[in-house]
């Protein structure tokens, strides 16, 4: 990946990172908001540092880890990813509570058409704030919607210095054994898992 100028991530302040989604998912993640480099580079979770793309494979959702720019392979294995703020911002503190409750409001009417077995937040306190749930902790959710299950991961952020990669790698395999999606298989037709790949430094 190009490195970009702190004046071309300022640029994209104002773009639109579409969805990666489609009906019927067996798992639709959701992010917090684009970084400014998804923003960028129109690619989820694409700031260096970020631990999505490694969790996800870790935790046995992807047969190999994915490169952001290859975000749209996620498809194959009912897999896909949204946010609950669609504004670009360089923090995710940079957005308003308010901002959050109408995020809260468009993303239930997104899962409502697209109907996904769990809606995964990948941030609690980002959850708690979009749907009025102060208390709630990570993992599997009372709340429903419509017959969609929501479970609330850690943040994969590199800011995140509560959780690991391989601690929160365990959390989002509970999610995937939920969701009853087998470990992905090694590209190949051996049938074996993948091996652990190192998580990257931030």
């Amino acid at each position: 990946m190009r490195r970009f100028t702190r004046e071309e991530l300022e640029a994209a302040r104002d773009r639109v990172v579409p969805d990666v989604a489609e009906g019927g998912l067996a798992v639709l993640f959701c992010g917090i908001n684009p970084g400014l480099m998804t923003a960028a580079t129109g690619h989820h979770f694409a700031r260096p540092g970020n631990r999505f793309w490694p969790v996800l494979h870790l935790s046995g959702f992807t047969p190999r880890l994915l490169r952001p720019d290859e975000q749209d392979e996620l498809l194959a294995y009912g897999l896909g990813i949204t946010n609950v703020a669609a504004r670009p911002t360089a923090r995710a503190d940079e957005l308003s509570r308010e901002e959050y409750v109408e995020g809260g409001r468009v993303l239930t009417e997104k899962v409502l058409r697209l109907k996904p077995r769990w809606l995964a937040v990948v941030g609690v306190t980002a959850y708690r704030t979009a749907f009025g749930e102060p208390k709630a902790a990570i993992g599997p959710q009372e709340r429903t919607i419509g017959t969609t299950r929501i479970w609330a991961l850690p943040n994969p952020s590199g800011l995140n210095a509560h959780w690991t990669a391989q601690t929160m790698a365990e959390e989002y395999a509970r999610l995937r054994r939920a969701a009853g999606l087998p470990p992905a298989a090694t590209t190949g037709t051996t049938g074996t898992t993948s091996p652990p790949v190192p998580p990257p430094t931030d």
